[in-house]
Protein backbone atom coordinates (compact mmCIF):
# COMPACT_ATOMS: atom_id res chain seq x y z
CA UNK A 1 0.00 0.00 0.00
CA UNK A 2 1.44 3.78 -0.56
CA UNK A 3 1.10 6.19 1.45
CA UNK A 4 -1.61 8.22 3.12
CA UNK A 5 -1.20 11.62 2.36
CA UNK A 6 -3.84 14.38 2.53
CA UNK A 7 -1.84 16.95 0.77
CA UNK A 8 -1.98 14.80 -2.53
CA UNK A 9 -5.11 16.59 -3.22
CA UNK A 10 -3.18 19.62 -4.35
CA UNK A 11 -0.66 17.31 -6.40
CA UNK A 12 -2.99 15.67 -7.90
CA UNK A 13 -5.30 18.03 -8.23
CA UNK A 14 -2.33 20.00 -10.02
CA UNK A 15 -1.19 17.66 -12.33
CA UNK A 16 -4.27 16.73 -13.69
CA UNK A 17 -4.81 20.62 -14.60
CA UNK A 18 -1.68 20.76 -16.26
CA UNK A 19 -1.83 21.16 -20.20
CA UNK A 20 0.41 18.67 -21.99
CA UNK A 21 2.03 20.41 -25.26
CA UNK A 22 2.51 18.64 -28.38
CA UNK A 23 4.50 20.06 -31.23
CA UNK A 24 2.67 20.03 -34.61
CA UNK A 25 5.96 18.19 -35.61
CA UNK A 26 4.54 15.03 -33.53
CA UNK A 27 1.86 14.43 -36.05
CA UNK A 28 1.68 12.56 -39.61
CA UNK A 29 -0.47 15.56 -40.71
CA UNK A 30 -0.81 18.84 -39.50
CA UNK A 31 -4.48 20.13 -40.36
CA UNK A 32 -4.66 23.82 -41.10
CA UNK A 33 -7.03 26.60 -40.41
CA UNK A 34 -9.32 25.75 -43.17
CA UNK A 35 -8.96 22.02 -43.51
CA UNK A 36 -12.50 20.03 -42.49
CA UNK A 37 -11.90 17.09 -40.63
CA UNK A 38 -13.20 13.61 -42.19
CA UNK A 39 -14.79 11.85 -39.29
CA UNK A 40 -15.87 8.03 -40.03
CA UNK A 41 -17.90 6.16 -37.60
CA UNK A 42 -17.26 2.82 -36.32
CA UNK A 43 -20.78 1.35 -34.63
CA UNK A 44 -23.64 3.70 -35.93
CA UNK A 45 -26.39 2.42 -33.18
CA UNK A 46 -28.51 4.29 -30.87
CA UNK A 47 -25.92 6.66 -29.21
CA UNK A 48 -24.05 7.49 -32.68
CA UNK A 49 -27.28 8.57 -34.47
CA UNK A 50 -26.49 11.59 -31.69
CA UNK A 51 -23.03 11.73 -33.15
CA UNK A 52 -23.76 11.66 -36.29
CA UNK A 53 -26.23 14.26 -36.43
CA UNK A 54 -24.02 16.47 -34.27
CA UNK A 55 -21.06 16.17 -37.29
CA UNK A 56 -23.87 16.36 -40.15
CA UNK A 57 -24.61 19.55 -38.58
CA UNK A 58 -21.43 20.88 -38.14
CA UNK A 59 -21.06 20.26 -42.20
CA UNK A 60 -23.95 22.42 -43.14
CA UNK A 61 -22.98 24.83 -40.49
CA UNK A 62 -19.29 24.95 -42.19
CA UNK A 63 -17.75 24.29 -38.98
CA UNK A 64 -15.15 22.34 -40.15
CA UNK A 65 -16.00 18.75 -39.84
CA UNK A 66 -17.91 15.95 -42.01
CA UNK A 67 -18.98 12.47 -41.99
CA UNK A 68 -16.95 10.54 -44.79
CA UNK A 69 -17.66 6.63 -43.40
CA UNK A 70 -19.73 4.48 -41.47
CA UNK A 71 -19.06 0.98 -40.62
CA UNK A 72 -21.13 -1.63 -38.82
CA UNK A 73 -21.39 -5.48 -38.63
CA UNK A 74 -25.71 -5.00 -39.05
CA UNK A 75 -26.84 -3.78 -42.53
CA UNK A 76 -29.85 -1.94 -40.19
CA UNK A 77 -33.59 -1.25 -40.80
CA UNK A 78 -35.68 1.40 -40.77
CA UNK A 79 -39.36 1.37 -40.66
CA UNK A 80 -41.70 2.72 -38.06
CA UNK A 81 -43.19 1.06 -34.86
CA UNK A 82 -46.85 1.36 -33.00
CA UNK A 83 -45.83 2.22 -28.94
CA UNK A 84 -49.45 1.73 -28.40
CA UNK A 85 -51.95 5.00 -27.40
CA UNK A 86 -51.68 6.09 -30.73
CA UNK A 87 -48.31 6.99 -30.71
CA UNK A 88 -45.84 5.61 -33.15
CA UNK A 89 -41.91 6.22 -33.64
CA UNK A 90 -39.49 5.61 -36.26
CA UNK A 91 -36.83 2.95 -36.28
CA UNK A 92 -33.27 4.36 -38.00
CA UNK A 93 -30.25 2.32 -36.72
CA UNK A 94 -27.47 0.30 -38.80
CA UNK A 95 -25.11 0.26 -41.39
CA UNK A 96 -26.92 1.61 -44.45
CA UNK A 97 -29.77 3.87 -42.41
CA UNK A 98 -27.12 5.84 -40.89
CA UNK A 99 -25.38 6.57 -44.31
CA UNK A 100 -28.30 8.03 -45.70
CA UNK A 101 -28.70 10.33 -42.74
CA UNK A 102 -25.54 11.68 -43.24
CA UNK A 103 -25.51 11.56 -47.08
CA UNK A 104 -23.55 8.67 -47.90
CA UNK A 105 -24.63 6.91 -50.66
CA UNK A 106 -25.72 3.22 -48.77
CA UNK A 107 -24.68 1.47 -51.88
CA UNK A 108 -21.11 2.93 -51.64
CA UNK A 109 -18.99 0.10 -50.95
CA UNK A 110 -15.68 2.47 -49.89
CA UNK A 111 -17.23 4.61 -47.35
CA UNK A 112 -20.49 2.13 -45.96
CA UNK A 113 -18.96 -0.74 -44.37
CA UNK A 114 -18.45 -3.86 -42.24
CA UNK A 115 -14.91 -4.61 -41.88
CA UNK A 116 -13.58 -1.67 -39.39
CA UNK A 117 -10.09 -1.69 -40.44
CA UNK A 118 -11.34 -0.62 -44.15
CA UNK A 119 -12.40 2.41 -42.46
CA UNK A 120 -9.54 2.92 -40.92
CA UNK A 121 -7.17 2.85 -44.19
CA UNK A 122 -8.75 5.65 -46.04
CA UNK A 123 -6.93 8.69 -45.62
CA UNK A 124 -10.13 11.00 -45.99
CA UNK A 125 -10.71 9.48 -42.52
CA UNK A 126 -8.92 12.06 -40.09
CA UNK A 127 -10.96 11.11 -36.78
CA UNK A 128 -12.61 7.59 -35.83
CA UNK A 129 -15.74 8.05 -33.70
CA UNK A 130 -16.17 4.52 -32.02
CA UNK A 131 -19.79 3.91 -30.22
CA UNK A 132 -19.39 0.08 -30.43
CA UNK A 133 -20.01 -2.32 -27.82
CA UNK A 134 -17.60 -1.82 -24.58
CA UNK A 135 -15.73 -5.28 -25.57
CA UNK A 136 -14.39 -3.57 -28.92
CA UNK A 137 -13.70 -0.09 -27.59
CA UNK A 138 -9.66 -0.67 -26.96
CA UNK A 139 -9.22 -3.05 -29.97
CA UNK A 140 -10.18 -0.04 -32.42
CA UNK A 141 -8.85 2.92 -30.24
CA UNK A 142 -5.32 1.14 -30.52
CA UNK A 143 -5.37 0.15 -34.63
CA UNK A 144 -7.20 3.69 -35.03
CA UNK A 145 -3.88 5.37 -33.18
CA UNK A 146 -1.52 3.58 -35.24
CA UNK A 147 -3.28 4.35 -38.48
CA UNK A 148 -2.70 8.27 -37.29
CA UNK A 149 -6.25 8.67 -36.40
CA UNK A 150 -7.21 10.30 -33.79
CA UNK A 151 -10.06 9.40 -31.46
CA UNK A 152 -13.71 9.65 -30.01
CA UNK A 153 -14.20 7.00 -28.18
CA UNK A 154 -17.65 6.60 -26.29
CA UNK A 155 -17.64 5.51 -22.54
CA UNK A 156 -17.07 2.94 -20.97
CA UNK A 157 -13.24 3.39 -22.54
CA UNK A 158 -13.17 -0.32 -22.71
CA UNK A 159 -14.36 -3.76 -21.57
CA UNK A 160 -11.27 -4.33 -18.82
CA UNK A 161 -8.58 -2.56 -16.80
CA UNK A 162 -5.73 -4.01 -18.95
CA UNK A 163 -7.37 -2.71 -22.23
CA UNK A 164 -7.51 0.76 -20.43
CA UNK A 165 -3.85 1.07 -19.74
CA UNK A 166 -2.86 -0.07 -23.35
CA UNK A 167 -4.85 2.35 -25.02
CA UNK A 168 -3.32 5.06 -22.80
CA UNK A 169 0.18 3.69 -23.66
CA UNK A 170 -0.77 4.01 -27.28
CA UNK A 171 -2.26 7.21 -27.57
CA UNK A 172 0.78 8.75 -25.54
CA UNK A 173 3.24 6.58 -27.50
CA UNK A 174 1.70 7.60 -31.18
CA UNK A 175 0.49 10.91 -29.70
CA UNK A 176 -2.56 10.95 -30.89
CA UNK A 177 -5.77 13.28 -29.54
CA UNK A 178 -8.14 11.13 -27.54
CA UNK A 179 -11.09 12.13 -25.84
CA UNK A 180 -13.55 9.66 -23.98
CA UNK A 181 -17.46 10.36 -24.62
CA UNK A 182 -18.56 11.20 -20.79
CA UNK A 183 -20.32 14.66 -21.96
CA UNK A 184 -21.05 15.57 -18.56
CA UNK A 185 -17.05 16.96 -18.70
CA UNK A 186 -18.52 19.61 -21.44
CA UNK A 187 -19.64 21.37 -18.52
CA UNK A 188 -17.47 23.86 -16.92
CA UNK A 189 -18.76 22.92 -13.18
CA UNK A 190 -16.49 20.43 -12.14
CA UNK A 191 -13.45 21.98 -13.52
CA UNK A 192 -14.73 25.14 -10.87
CA UNK A 193 -15.69 22.79 -7.98
CA UNK A 194 -12.13 21.50 -8.53
CA UNK A 195 -10.65 25.09 -8.32
CA UNK A 196 -12.35 25.88 -5.15
CA UNK A 197 -11.21 22.88 -3.54
CA UNK A 198 -7.65 23.32 -4.51
CA UNK A 199 -7.95 26.83 -2.80
CA UNK A 200 -9.02 24.88 0.28
CA UNK A 201 -12.40 26.80 0.32
CA UNK A 202 -14.24 23.70 1.94
CA UNK A 203 -11.63 22.52 3.74
CA UNK A 204 -10.56 18.94 4.17
CA UNK A 205 -12.39 16.59 1.66
CA UNK A 206 -13.45 13.93 3.16
CA UNK A 207 -16.31 11.97 0.96
CA UNK A 208 -18.17 12.68 -2.51
CA UNK A 209 -21.47 10.80 -3.25
CA UNK A 210 -23.35 10.70 -6.85
CA UNK A 211 -25.55 8.56 -8.20
CA UNK A 212 -27.82 7.31 -10.99
CA UNK A 213 -31.67 6.53 -10.66
CA UNK A 214 -33.89 4.70 -13.17
CA UNK A 215 -36.68 2.98 -13.15
CA UNK A 216 -38.04 1.18 -17.23
CA UNK A 217 -40.85 -1.64 -16.15
CA UNK A 218 -39.00 -3.54 -19.51
CA UNK A 219 -36.33 -4.10 -17.78
CA UNK A 220 -32.54 -1.87 -18.01
CA UNK A 221 -31.58 -1.61 -21.40
CA UNK A 222 -34.48 -3.60 -22.61
CA UNK A 223 -35.57 -0.57 -24.39
CA UNK A 224 -33.26 -1.06 -27.34
CA UNK A 225 -35.94 -2.55 -30.24
CA UNK A 226 -34.96 -5.64 -31.39
CA UNK A 227 -36.35 -6.58 -34.89
CA UNK A 228 -36.52 -9.76 -37.09
CA UNK A 229 -33.83 -8.26 -39.70
CA UNK A 230 -31.59 -8.29 -36.58
CA UNK A 231 -30.37 -11.93 -38.18
CA UNK A 232 -27.31 -14.05 -39.69
CA UNK A 233 -28.01 -12.36 -43.06
CA UNK A 234 -27.79 -9.15 -42.13
CA UNK A 235 -25.00 -9.17 -39.38
CA UNK A 236 -21.97 -10.23 -39.16
CA UNK A 237 -21.80 -11.79 -36.02
CA UNK A 238 -18.40 -13.10 -35.91
CA UNK A 239 -16.92 -9.47 -36.14
CA UNK A 240 -19.79 -8.67 -33.24
CA UNK A 241 -18.45 -11.65 -31.04
CA UNK A 242 -14.75 -10.38 -31.84
CA UNK A 243 -13.62 -13.92 -30.93
CA UNK A 244 -10.71 -14.00 -33.48
CA UNK A 245 -9.60 -10.45 -32.30
CA UNK A 246 -7.01 -9.78 -29.14
CA UNK A 247 -5.70 -7.04 -27.06
CA UNK A 248 -2.21 -7.85 -25.79
CA UNK A 249 -3.37 -12.02 -26.15
CA UNK A 250 -6.72 -11.69 -24.94
CA UNK A 251 -9.44 -12.35 -27.34
CA UNK A 252 -12.24 -9.47 -27.30
CA UNK A 253 -15.40 -11.70 -26.45
CA UNK A 254 -16.57 -15.38 -26.94
CA UNK A 255 -18.01 -17.37 -29.28
CA UNK A 256 -21.53 -18.41 -29.13
CA UNK A 257 -24.82 -19.10 -31.10
CA UNK A 258 -26.51 -15.84 -32.38
CA UNK A 259 -28.83 -14.11 -30.26
CA UNK A 260 -30.85 -11.08 -31.08
CA UNK A 261 -31.02 -10.21 -27.38
CA UNK A 262 -27.47 -10.28 -26.76
CA UNK A 263 -26.50 -8.63 -30.11
CA UNK A 264 -29.16 -5.45 -29.50
CA UNK A 265 -29.03 -5.37 -25.56
CA UNK A 266 -25.53 -6.64 -25.03
CA UNK A 267 -25.08 -3.78 -21.99
CA UNK A 268 -27.19 -7.00 -20.28
CA UNK A 269 -24.16 -9.40 -20.35
CA UNK A 270 -20.93 -9.76 -19.42
CA UNK A 271 -18.38 -10.63 -21.64
CA UNK A 272 -20.01 -7.38 -23.50
CA UNK A 273 -20.25 -4.63 -20.80
CA UNK A 274 -20.74 -4.19 -17.28
CA UNK A 275 -24.35 -2.89 -16.54
CA UNK A 276 -24.66 -0.27 -14.47
CA UNK A 277 -21.33 -0.15 -12.86
CA UNK A 278 -19.51 0.92 -16.42
CA UNK A 279 -22.33 1.99 -18.50
CA UNK A 280 -23.57 4.50 -15.86
CA UNK A 281 -21.24 5.24 -13.22
CA UNK A 282 -18.66 5.96 -15.43
CA UNK A 283 -20.09 9.15 -16.19
CA UNK A 284 -20.55 10.31 -12.76
CA UNK A 285 -17.00 8.90 -11.24
CA UNK A 286 -15.30 10.49 -14.14
CA UNK A 287 -16.52 13.95 -13.34
CA UNK A 288 -16.80 13.86 -9.34
CA UNK A 289 -13.13 12.65 -9.48
CA UNK A 290 -12.13 15.45 -11.77
CA UNK A 291 -14.13 17.53 -9.32
CA UNK A 292 -12.20 16.39 -6.43
CA UNK A 293 -9.16 16.40 -7.61
CA UNK A 294 -8.14 12.52 -7.15
CA UNK A 295 -7.57 9.70 -9.81
CA UNK A 296 -6.96 6.09 -8.56
CA UNK A 297 -8.53 4.26 -5.90
CA UNK A 298 -6.79 2.36 -2.85
CA UNK A 299 -9.51 0.50 -2.12
CA UNK A 300 -12.93 -0.47 -3.85
CA UNK A 301 -15.89 -2.74 -2.65
CA UNK A 302 -18.67 -2.74 -5.04
CA UNK A 303 -22.38 -4.79 -3.86
CA UNK A 304 -25.79 -5.13 -5.43
CA UNK A 305 -27.67 -7.80 -6.89
CA UNK A 306 -30.00 -8.95 -9.13
CA UNK A 307 -33.35 -8.31 -6.66
CA UNK A 308 -36.17 -7.46 -9.74
CA UNK A 309 -35.31 -7.67 -13.38
CA UNK A 310 -35.37 -11.30 -13.74
CA UNK A 311 -35.20 -11.43 -17.11
CA UNK A 312 -32.33 -13.62 -17.94
CA UNK A 313 -29.59 -10.59 -17.88
CA UNK A 314 -25.93 -11.29 -16.32
CA UNK A 315 -25.86 -7.53 -14.31
CA UNK A 316 -27.44 -6.18 -11.44
CA UNK A 317 -30.33 -3.44 -11.12
CA UNK A 318 -29.50 -2.62 -7.73
CA UNK A 319 -25.73 -1.76 -7.66
CA UNK A 320 -23.22 0.75 -5.01
CA UNK A 321 -19.52 1.52 -5.50
CA UNK A 322 -17.26 2.72 -2.35
CA UNK A 323 -14.23 3.83 -3.02
CA UNK A 324 -10.96 4.47 -1.24
CA UNK A 325 -8.50 6.89 -1.71
CA UNK A 326 -5.03 7.66 -0.37
CA UNK A 327 -5.59 11.44 -0.22
CA UNK A 328 -7.79 10.52 2.93
CA UNK A 329 -11.46 10.66 1.02
CA UNK A 330 -14.03 8.19 -0.13
CA UNK A 331 -16.02 8.35 -3.56
CA UNK A 332 -19.65 6.57 -3.22
CA UNK A 333 -21.88 6.11 -6.16
CA UNK A 334 -24.96 4.11 -6.07
CA UNK A 335 -27.76 3.69 -8.43
CA UNK A 336 -30.75 1.52 -9.09
CA UNK A 337 -32.93 0.60 -12.09
CA UNK A 338 -36.24 0.08 -10.08
CA UNK A 339 -36.54 3.39 -8.68
CA UNK A 340 -36.13 6.69 -9.40
CA UNK A 341 -35.43 9.04 -7.01
CA UNK A 342 -31.68 9.79 -6.31
CA UNK A 343 -29.30 11.06 -3.76
CA UNK A 344 -27.60 14.41 -3.54
CA UNK A 345 -25.07 14.90 -5.22
CA UNK A 346 -22.18 16.41 -3.50
CA UNK A 347 -18.65 16.99 -1.89
CA UNK A 348 -18.61 17.28 1.80
CA UNK A 349 -15.27 19.11 3.11
CA UNK A 350 -14.94 19.96 7.05
CA UNK A 351 -15.14 23.72 6.36
CA UNK A 352 -18.26 23.13 4.07
CA UNK A 353 -20.31 21.09 1.01
CA UNK A 354 -20.25 21.62 -2.04
CA UNK A 355 -23.67 20.41 -3.86
CA UNK A 356 -24.11 20.28 -7.27
CA UNK A 357 -27.84 21.32 -8.20
CA UNK A 358 -30.42 22.14 -11.24
CA UNK A 359 -31.71 25.07 -10.44
CA UNK A 360 -34.29 27.86 -11.94
CA UNK A 361 -32.55 30.67 -12.23
CA UNK A 362 -35.28 33.03 -13.90
CA UNK A 363 -37.79 33.13 -16.66
CA UNK A 364 -37.56 32.83 -20.38
CA UNK A 365 -39.52 35.71 -22.59
CA UNK A 366 -41.87 32.54 -23.34
CA UNK A 367 -42.67 32.77 -19.35
CA UNK A 368 -41.19 29.33 -19.07
CA UNK A 369 -38.83 28.58 -16.47
CA UNK A 370 -34.33 28.76 -16.77
CA UNK A 371 -32.77 26.03 -15.33
CA UNK A 372 -29.18 26.14 -14.94
CA UNK A 373 -26.66 23.60 -13.43
CA UNK A 374 -24.33 24.29 -11.12
CA UNK A 375 -23.20 24.05 -7.75
CA UNK A 376 -24.17 25.79 -4.30
CA UNK A 377 -21.68 25.91 -1.05
CA UNK A 378 -23.49 25.25 2.23
CA UNK A 379 -22.10 25.83 5.92
CA UNK A 380 -20.72 23.26 7.61
CA UNK A 381 -20.96 23.64 11.56
CA UNK A 382 -18.96 21.66 13.94
CA UNK A 383 -21.12 20.66 16.92
CA UNK A 384 -22.29 17.54 18.50
CA UNK A 385 -25.25 15.92 18.90
CA UNK A 386 -28.35 14.57 16.42
CA UNK A 387 -30.23 17.20 14.81
CA UNK A 388 -32.47 17.12 11.88
CA UNK A 389 -30.87 15.57 8.69
CA UNK A 390 -29.70 18.80 6.83
CA UNK A 391 -31.59 18.22 3.40
CA UNK A 392 -34.37 17.71 5.17
CA UNK A 393 -34.16 21.39 6.09
CA UNK A 394 -34.05 22.33 2.74
CA UNK A 395 -31.51 24.55 3.30
CA UNK A 396 -30.02 26.61 -0.08
CA UNK A 397 -26.62 28.11 -0.23
CA UNK A 398 -25.29 30.83 -2.58
CA UNK A 399 -25.55 29.15 -6.38
CA UNK A 400 -22.80 29.26 -9.18
CA UNK A 401 -23.73 28.19 -12.41
CA UNK A 402 -21.49 26.05 -14.30
CA UNK A 403 -22.09 27.96 -17.73
CA UNK A 404 -22.25 25.64 -20.28
CA UNK A 405 -25.17 26.67 -22.87
CA UNK A 406 -26.63 23.95 -25.62
CA UNK A 407 -26.22 20.55 -25.80
CA UNK A 408 -23.29 19.12 -23.51
CA UNK A 409 -22.42 16.19 -26.45
CA UNK A 410 -21.93 18.72 -29.12
CA UNK A 411 -19.60 20.60 -26.97
CA UNK A 412 -17.53 17.77 -26.04
CA UNK A 413 -17.36 17.28 -29.83
CA UNK A 414 -16.46 20.86 -30.40
CA UNK A 415 -13.49 21.26 -27.81
CA UNK A 416 -12.11 17.59 -28.94
CA UNK A 417 -12.39 18.79 -32.74
CA UNK A 418 -10.44 22.18 -31.80
CA UNK A 419 -7.84 19.92 -30.04
CA UNK A 420 -7.97 17.72 -32.96
CA UNK A 421 -6.73 21.10 -35.23
CA UNK A 422 -4.68 22.23 -32.68
CA UNK A 423 -2.52 18.62 -31.70
CA UNK A 424 -3.43 19.49 -28.09
CA UNK A 425 -4.04 16.11 -26.62
CA UNK A 426 -5.76 17.74 -23.66
CA UNK A 427 -9.00 17.29 -24.17
CA UNK A 428 -11.72 17.83 -21.71
CA UNK A 429 -12.07 13.91 -21.00
CA UNK A 430 -8.44 12.61 -21.36
CA UNK A 431 -7.68 8.55 -21.95
CA UNK A 432 -5.35 9.39 -18.67
CA UNK A 433 -8.84 10.08 -16.85
CA UNK A 434 -11.09 7.89 -18.80
CA UNK A 435 -8.41 5.15 -17.21
CA UNK A 436 -8.78 5.96 -13.62
CA UNK A 437 -12.27 6.12 -13.50
CA UNK A 438 -13.08 2.91 -15.22
CA UNK A 439 -10.37 1.52 -13.25
CA UNK A 440 -12.67 2.41 -10.43
CA UNK A 441 -16.00 1.42 -11.73
CA UNK A 442 -14.34 -2.06 -13.37
CA UNK A 443 -12.85 -2.99 -9.93
CA UNK A 444 -16.50 -2.51 -8.82
CA UNK A 445 -17.32 -5.17 -11.05
CA UNK A 446 -15.09 -7.44 -9.95
CA UNK A 447 -15.82 -6.94 -6.37
CA UNK A 448 -19.20 -7.65 -6.87
CA UNK A 449 -18.75 -10.89 -9.33
CA UNK A 450 -15.78 -12.42 -6.90
CA UNK A 451 -17.13 -11.35 -3.33
CA UNK A 452 -14.14 -9.30 -2.19
CA UNK A 453 -12.52 -5.91 -1.61
CA UNK A 454 -10.31 -5.18 -3.66
CA UNK A 455 -6.69 -2.80 -3.70
CA UNK A 456 -5.51 -0.84 -6.49
CA UNK A 457 -1.25 -1.60 -6.84
CA UNK A 458 -0.99 2.34 -8.96
CA UNK A 459 2.97 1.00 -9.30
CA UNK A 460 2.23 -1.85 -10.77
CA UNK A 461 -1.18 -0.72 -12.31
CA UNK A 462 -2.69 -4.08 -11.15
CA UNK A 463 -5.73 -4.84 -9.23
CA UNK A 464 -5.03 -7.32 -6.15
CA UNK A 465 -7.08 -8.63 -2.91
CA UNK A 466 -7.84 -6.38 -0.36
CA UNK A 467 -6.40 -7.66 3.53
CA UNK A 468 -6.48 -6.05 6.58
CA UNK A 469 -3.85 -3.70 5.89
CA UNK A 470 -6.23 -0.24 5.03
CA UNK A 471 -7.70 -0.36 8.46
CA UNK A 472 -4.71 -1.21 10.65
CA UNK A 473 -2.23 1.36 9.40
CA UNK A 474 -5.16 3.93 9.58
CA UNK A 475 -6.08 3.03 13.52
CA UNK A 476 -2.02 3.04 13.89
CA UNK A 477 -1.83 6.16 12.51
CA UNK A 478 -4.82 7.48 14.88
CA UNK A 479 -3.02 5.87 17.78
CA UNK A 480 0.06 8.15 16.72
CA UNK A 481 -1.86 11.16 16.28
CA UNK A 482 -1.82 11.58 12.60
CA UNK A 483 1.86 11.49 11.85
CA UNK A 484 2.70 8.66 9.70
CA UNK A 485 6.63 9.18 9.47
CA UNK A 486 6.22 7.22 12.88
CA UNK A 487 4.47 4.13 11.59
CA UNK A 488 6.18 1.14 9.58
CA UNK A 489 5.28 1.63 6.22
CA UNK A 490 4.40 4.75 5.98
CA UNK A 491 5.73 7.51 3.74
CA UNK A 492 5.67 11.13 3.63
CA UNK A 493 6.09 14.33 5.50
CA UNK A 494 3.85 14.38 9.09
CA UNK A 495 -0.13 16.44 8.42
CA UNK A 496 -0.87 15.88 12.34
CA UNK A 497 -4.89 16.04 13.42
CA UNK A 498 -7.30 18.14 12.13
CA UNK A 499 -9.13 17.62 15.72
CA UNK A 500 -9.38 20.13 18.41
CA UNK A 501 -9.94 17.81 21.72
CA UNK A 502 -11.69 19.20 24.46
CA UNK A 503 -9.85 20.18 27.59
CA UNK A 504 -11.53 16.57 29.24
CA UNK A 505 -9.91 14.33 26.75
CA UNK A 506 -6.04 14.88 28.83
CA UNK A 507 -8.28 12.91 31.23
CA UNK A 508 -8.12 9.52 28.59
CA UNK A 509 -5.12 7.43 28.14
CA UNK A 510 -3.71 4.05 29.22
CA UNK A 511 -2.86 3.48 33.07
CA UNK A 512 0.77 2.93 33.10
CA UNK A 513 1.50 1.46 36.69
CA UNK A 514 -1.37 2.58 38.51
CA UNK A 515 -0.41 5.87 37.01
CA UNK A 516 -3.61 8.07 36.22
CA UNK A 517 -2.21 9.94 33.02
CA UNK A 518 -3.62 13.11 34.17
CA UNK A 519 -1.57 13.54 36.60
CA UNK A 520 1.21 13.52 34.59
Amino acid sequence: MSEFNRRDFLKTSAAGAAALSLTAAAYNRVLGANDRIGVGFVGVGGRCQEHLGIINKFKKENKGAEPVAVCDVWDGFEGDFDEGNGKKSHYSQGLKPSAKKVGIDPNDEKHVLKDYRKLLGLKEVDVVCIATPDHWHAKISIDAAKAGKDVYCEKPMTRTIEEAHAVVKVMQKENRVMTVGVQSMADPTWKMANELIRKGDIGHVAQAQTSYYRNYIGGQWRYYRLVKEMNPKNVDWDMFLGHAFDVDGVALGPKMPFDRAVFGQWRCYWPFGGGMFTDLFVHQTTHMIAAMGVRYPARVVGGGGIYLEYDERDVPDVATIVADYNEGCQLIVTATMINDYPIDECIRGRLATLRFVNKETGKGADGKPIREFGYEILSQGMKSGPGLPKRLENIEGKFTPGGLKGNDTEALWTHFLECVRNKNRETLCTPELGAAAFTTVNMGVQSYRNGKALFWDNMRQKVQDADATWAAKLEERSKKHGKPSQINGWEGADTGSVVVPPDYQKLGGPWTNGKDPADA
